[in-house]
């Protein structure tokens, strides 16, 4: 008896350590694209600089002058946040699918970084509200639905590659339908903040911007 809760304890903290080491691999890949983007925002030519200012300052002018076409832009954000969870859910299905996995992760924070990073170097201390109101709560539940569903995503893939190449027992059927509802959760969390993205971070910037 002793023996078998040894092999449950044993068993829970060998998955713990496991899930642990792998949040800490992609919290790393996350990090090393938020400062790519950061950094590739300073390093832009001088001609570049200016492009990112002016489309900056059109995005901001139309904030503030309330010139936006709500509905076009809620079609647009809600196809790009579908389709990226759509991508990253079949990557987890796909046995290649792993290093796709972590491009698409990096490649997020990245774009992440890069724009916090040029509202900064555009618009230096007021920029610091501006890229909070920016960012602020949609794209930091953005990275975390991201992180959340990579994590998922990359264990599935491990566990098929286990069942169909190691020929290893593998609760598949179990893993599948879990993995079913975290496509569920993602989809409805990217949902959401497409909505705060188009109808609430307009407010928060025109705060900023008056």
């Amino acid at each position: 008896m002793n023996e078998l809760k040894d092999k449950v304890k044993d068993k829970v903290k060998n998955t713990f350590v496991e899930q642990k080491r792998l949040y800490m691999i992609l919290l790393i890949c996350m990090g090393i694209g938020f400062l790519v983007g950061i950094v590739y925002a300073l390093v832009l030519s001088k001609s570049d600089h200016t492009l990112v200012a002016e489309s900056l300052n059109h995005f901001f002018t139309s904030i503030k002058k309330n010139d936006l076409h709500y509905l076009n832009g809620l079609a647009n954000s809600l196809v790009g946040n579908v389709f990226f969870v759509l991508c990253l859910w079949f990557f987890g299905i796909s046995i290649i699918g792993m290093p796709l996995i972590i491009l698409f992760l990096v490649f997020q924070t990245f774009l992440f970084g890069f724009s916090i990073s040029s509202i900064l170097y555009t618009y230096h201390a007021q920029g610091i509200l501006r890229a909070l109101a920016y960012s602020f709560p949609q794209q930091w539940l953005f990275l975390f639905i991201a992180l959340f569903l990579s994590f998922y995503a990359v264990s599935f893939s491990k566990k098929l590659f286990s069942y169909l190449f190691l020929k290893r027992e593998v609760p598949l059927k179990q893993a599948m339908k879990r993995y079913s509802q975290v496509l569920l959760i993602s989809l409805v969390a990217v949902v959401i903040c497409s909505f705060l993205e188009v109808f609430l971070s307009p407010i928060f910037l025109r705060l900023t911007l008056s």
